[in-house]
């Protein structure tokens, strides 16, 4: 274990559950008690809230993440799924647990919820830090199915695994996170398996991911939203996608497109690292960076 590793390790931590519309998100608060403008952490289409331990680990100030619904331990909620929906669990989450103020991060989808949320409640929001999400991504080409466009990540929900140790190899043979493995990817891979129906699957409720998929276009008036928006924003870009090919989700041509749209969008490049290692790898120092600039601002700014 490195010494970066073993200080993420040392980091105080407390699960937490916030109710909300049929149940419960689950969670972890990180650095509480801690001074400084809390962080509110907002995981990926397939994901788990585990994804940003190491980031909370760079990070002074309060950190924290939650299952979204129809994921990790919040799998069970029922739906809607969408967007809306998913912000509103999250400001009903950060009302119960205390926070009235956050930076807010999310990575991949749940930069999408971020910036809903942040159009929706605007008084929660400090400023924003998407991580290679939240800006509409390309229409898929006409007739593609969900598995064209998630590959592995869909295909894997799909599957049961007989233990831990499979499911790990399922994650090492996967562009994007085998070549990259770390002791950080293998505690969010393990927090990801749970027993469904009496099998161990991944904690992605498929119904929960086929709804937010189709949204990530800008449609359902989440282009509208994002243009609302007038906290401070950030987009740290990936040139690398989820199977670790170039260009990323967002090439220069849709970028300059959508930049054009959002003046107040700030764009940094986070170079050598594809749509998962810019924060489950070497990228989770410019997030927290991004996280650290974006608080600094908000205080001068009193926001």
């Amino acid at each position: 274990m490195t010494a970066t590793e073993a200080a993420a390790a040392a980091v105080a931590e407390r699960p937490v559950a916030a109710p909300v519309e049929g149940g419960e998100l689950v969670g972890t608060l990180w650095h509480e008690g801690a001074p400084g403008t809390p962080v509110v952490a907002i995981h990926g289409i397939t994901a788990n809230h585990r994804s940003f331990s190491g980031l909370a680990a760079r990070l002074d100030a309060p950190v924290l993440a939650l299952d979204l619904r129809g994921r990790g331990a919040s799998r069970g909620l029922p739906g809607p799924y969408g967007l809306v929906q998913q912000a509103q669990d999250v400001a009903d989450a950060m009302t119960a647990l205390g926070i009235d103020r956050a930076i807010v991060v999310g990575h991949s989808m749940g930069a999408f919820v971020a910036g809903r949320l942040a159009e929706a409640r605007p008084e929660l929001v400090a400023a924003l830090v998407l991580v290679d999400g939240g800006v509409p991504l390309r229409p898929a080409p006409a007739g593609a199915k969900p598995e064209d466009i998630l590959g592995p990540a869909l295909e894997r929900l799909a599957r049961t695994f007989p233990d831990r140790e499979a499911y790990r190899a399922f994650f090492r043979a996967h562009p994007g996170f085998g070549p990259y493995w770390s002791p950080a990817i293998e505690e969010y891979v393990d927090y990801d398996l749970r027993e469904v129906d009496g099998a161990l699957r991944p904690s992605a409720n498929p119904d929960a991911v086929v709804a937010n998929l189709v949204e990530l276009d800008g449609r359902e008036g989440y282009a509208e939203a994002l243009a609302a928006v007038e906290a401070p924003a950030v987009l740290l870009r990936s040139p690398r996608d989820l199977l670790d090919q170039a260009p990323g989700l967002y090439d220069d041509e849709w970028l300059a497109m959508w930049t054009a749209r959002l003046p107040r969008l700030d764009v940094t490049d986070v170079e050598g690292t594809n749509h998962y290692t810019i924060l489950l790898g070497e990228g989770v120092g410019a997030v927290a960076d991004a996280v650290r600039g974006a608080a600094s601002s908000a205080q001068v700014e009193g926001r």
